[in-house]
């Protein structure tokens, strides 16, 4: 799926965070502390998915404006296949 600008934005946001979380899980593990760097790693996964699955209230708007966009502006790939 295509990214925006913004949801570029908000991915680089996510992984600063979800990122120095997931290294510290992996450095726990590798130094033989398994329950806390398993449960680091279950954080950092479910901040990224949090951030790239869930529908949040400033989703919304944008989501609403691209279905209308879709009905009122038509596709111009279709406009070409009509006229031919």
């Amino acid at each position: 799926m295509a990214r925006g600008i913004t949801g570029l934005i908000g991915l680089g946001a996510t992984l600063v965070v979800a990122l120095p979380v997931g290294l510290l899980g992996i450095e726990l593990l590798v130094r033989g502390r398994t329950l806390p760097g398993v449960g680091l790693l279950a954080v950092a996964t479910l901040i990224y998915a949090v951030q790239e699955y869930v529908t949040t209230p400033g989703d919304i708007p944008t989501m609403l404006a691209g279905s209308v966009l879709g009905r009122v502006v038509p596709d111009p790939d279709e406009v070409d296949s009509d006229e031919k």
